[in-house]
């Protein structure tokens, strides 16, 4: 053999034992170190079955459930294992059609990966689900129907307090470090979010045996894998589920919330936004589309007012503005203001007042209880300008830290997400406005709750808490416990603390506004508001309401504002009520609130409050601007639409509707002209609305024919 020929030998033998040992380490790998295969071989031996907890039992301040737990089910698959599907049959169960089935095993695929179970239908309604658990057979192993427990809701009440459930998106599920996966449902608001951890429970696991037809035959080693599902925590709150209800009732076809507060404590009685909904529109099988429908309604059904509504506080603030001046000592609970009818300190003679003269302002019980407005102004310029802090600018910042401190212009810290923290101005922002040159004159209507000053219901009804307790408060809060707590569960100590805000204030001085705020029900502005026997303190306020429509600033009827506690002796309940464009706080909120205290004080209503109840509820008091939002918003999607798609159907429909409103309009000046003499009859005034629609260009509306865009 030459040498050349030995050498290749050499070559070969070395590439042959080099390709031995690669194979031998591989074989090592899978069979020793990767557990790839193996896992992947038990998956198509043994089905993973995920067990859903359900959530915790949510009880009012009596024990009973108010929202509870049922069960429904999802239809899930697992592409890689879908066989002789009769794919028909399953679209025709589930009432789509071919092209969306292919859609949904697609989007499956890209979601959650070939091999792992989505929803292919979550929340199945029962006829569907019905149909379906007969004919499962038909669909192999690749379809299975999986439990999910859902909300429930015995009362049929707390909605927006309550929140609502749906599955973990992609964000949740990476900011959770993959706690959650997909196909989990978590709270997405109200008190469901806030208390997630506790509600949600723990997930089981169960293990099925698969055959060689990927049928489920039995349980996996006996279940000695398997975990059993925990359920939830169930939460004990504040909420009186009676009086939540009477106040939902009362705020039906109505825009603006209704909190009411136990002083004591800081738990929440009962909150209600209008206008308001059912908390079974969101769960089930509807949720998507009453969620859309809601979504796209301007009245904004879905925005929790109680804790998101920014409202001037008007009147309502005076109260708060006396203990100010009191605690800085510039006042004294004898101190009057002579109040002509108007505020003239400034030089132009505003705000006015409604009394004029007669000692209506001769000390700060009679201010509050008829209301000056020019005594209250003239207390807060006092405050701001009080030589103590130097100069105007040094004041008012300390005067906006007696706001804060009392809860407004930041947020209170309610057990509920997204809460608004309202407006109280701040230096910086009048700088902005007024070039770094203004003064207490400037923004004198601060003094009676108006300007740029907003809060919400919730801070007023807390504002009250502090009167009631005399300069404390605690941090408003709807879950009193949770079962089975333990040092670990700090989650509720924030609102077991006492925030001190006026207690060093004497009593005295505290009850000259009490004592005010009760002649306001006595013998002003508020006696609509009396219950029999209970020292009621109250405050009304009337506030300006405008919109921006078409860029055009458009006054409305005033918001209806109301604020009180009682009893006077023994407060067990504040409360705030606001009713947007409802006209003076005395004819809406008052009456609201009155019946709401009459209800928890009691526990009952006299026959005659009943009848009051049921024709406040009667009464529809929705801003008639409300249609001609919808209108413009709706119009606007429509021609979006269009852009999109060159249909023009929808955007006929608006059209239609604008000339409809044309016709109507030009029907009413006509009639107006012919009535042009003194002795004729004048027509029946009726407003209608003409909308402003976005529309585009004439040529497939009117076939033709030049058209119109009409702005109202």
């Amino acid at each position: 053999m030459s040498v050349f020929n030995q050498s290749r030998t050499y070559i070969i033998r070395i590439i042959f034992f080099a390709t031995f040992l690669v194979i031998l380490a591989q074989l090592f790998n899978l069979q020793v170190l990767s557990s790839k295969y193996q896992q992947l071989a038990q998956e198509n031996a043994v089905f993973r079955k995920v067990v859903y907890p359900p959530r915790g039992i949510v009880y009012d301040r009596e024990g009973r459930a108010i929202v509870n737990n049922t069960l429904i089910y999802d239809l899930m698959v697992t592409p890689s294992e879908m066989r002789n599907v009769d794919t028909a049959y399953m679209c025709q169960l589930l009432e789509i059609d071919t092209a969306e089935f292919r859609k949904r095993v697609i989007t499956a695929i890209i979601k959650n990966g070939r091999y792992r179970p989505t929803a292919f239908e979550s929340l199945l309604a029962p006829e569907k689900y019905a149909r379906l658990e007969e004919n499962m057979w038909r669909f192999g192993s690749g379809f299975f129907l999986q439990e999910r427990p859902v909300r429930t809701y015995p009362f049929n009440a707390g909605a927006h307090f309550m929140g609502y459930i749906g599955e973990a998106d992609s964000g949740i599920i990476n900011r959770s470090g993959g706690f959650y996966k997909p196909g989990d449902y978590v709270g997405r608001s109200g008190i469901e979010a806030y208390y997630e951890r506790m509600l949600m429970g723990q997930r089981g696991v169960q293990f099925l045996i698969k055959d060689n037809r990927n049928r489920l035959v039995g349980s996996y080693e006996n279940g000695e894998f398997d975990s059993a599902a925990i359920a939830g925590r169930g939460v004990q709150t504040f909420i009186d589920i009676e009086v939540q209800q009477l106040a939902e009732k009362l705020m039906t076809n109505k825009v603006g919330a209704v909190v009411a507060i136990e002083p004591k404590t800081g738990g929440i009685i009962a909150m209600v936004s209008g206008p308001n909904f059912s908390p079974e529109a969101l769960t089930g099988p509807n949720f998507k589309k009453t969620y859309s429908k809601f979504v796209l309604d301007v009245s904004r059904p879905l925005l929790n007012r109680a804790i998101k509504g920014q409202y001037p506080p008007g009147s309502t603030f005076k109260p708060l503005g006396g203990l100010v001046a009191l605690d800085q000592g510039l006042i004294t609970a004898g101190f009057g203001y002579p109040c002509g009818g108007r505020y003239y300190a400034c030089g132009i003679g505003k705000p006015g007042c409604t009394h004029a003269g007669g000692g209506h302002a001769a000390d700060l019980r009679r201010a509050i209880a008829n209301s000056c407005n020019s005594y209250f102004t003239h207390v807060y310029r006092m405050a701001v300008d009080n030589p103590k802090w130097g100069n105007v600018k040094d004041g008012y910042a300390k005067w906006q830290e007696y706001m804060n401190a009392f809860g407004l212009g930041i947020r209170l810290g309610v057990d509920l997400p997204s809460e608004d923290r309202g407006n109280i101005p701040d230096t910086a922002r009048y700088n902005k406005v007024y070039r770094n040159t203004w003064s207490s004159c400037t923004n004198l209507t601060l003094g009676i709750g108006q300007d740029m000053m907003t809060a919400t219901p919730l801070q007023l009804a807390n504002a009250m808490c502090v009167i009631a307790n005399k300069g404390y408060y605690y941090t408003p809060h709807i879950v009193k416990s949770v079962d089975n707590e333990t040092p670990q569960d700090t989650i509720l100590h924030k609102f077991r603390q006492k925030h001190e805000v006026l207690t060093h204030i004497p009593d005295s001085a505290f009850n000259a506004i009490i004592w005010g705020m009760q002649d306001v029900v006595t013998a002003g502005t508020a006696r609509a508001a009396a219950i029999p026997g209970i020292n009621i303190c109250a405050k009304t306020g009337t506030a300006q309401n405008f919109r921006i429509i078409g860029g055009k600033k458009v006054e409305l009827n005033e918001n209806s504002m109301f604020v009180a506690f009682a009893p006077r002796e023994n407060p067990k309940i504040a409360i705030a009520v606001v009713v947007e464009n409802a006209g003076y706080g005395s004819t809406s909120a008052a009456p609201i609130a009155s019946l709401l205290m009459e209800k928890y004080l009691n526990d009952t209503l006299r026959p005659e409050s009943i009848k009051k109840a049921d024709a406040m509820a009667a009464r529809n008091l929705m801003p008639s601007i409300l249609k001609r939002e919808q209108f413009i918003f709706d119009s606007l999607r429509a021609v979006e639409w269009f852009k999109i798609t060159k249909d023009s159907a929808y955007l006929r429909k608006f059209w239609n509707s604008t000339r409809e409103e044309q016709r109507k309009r030009d029907s009413i000046n006509n009639a107006n002209k012919k009535a042009d003499t003194p002795t004729a009859p004048k027509p029946q005034r009726v407003a209608y609305h003409l909308f402003e629609a976005v529309l585009p260009q004439e040529h497939f509306m009117n076939a033709g024919k030049p058209t119109t865009t009409h702005v109202a």
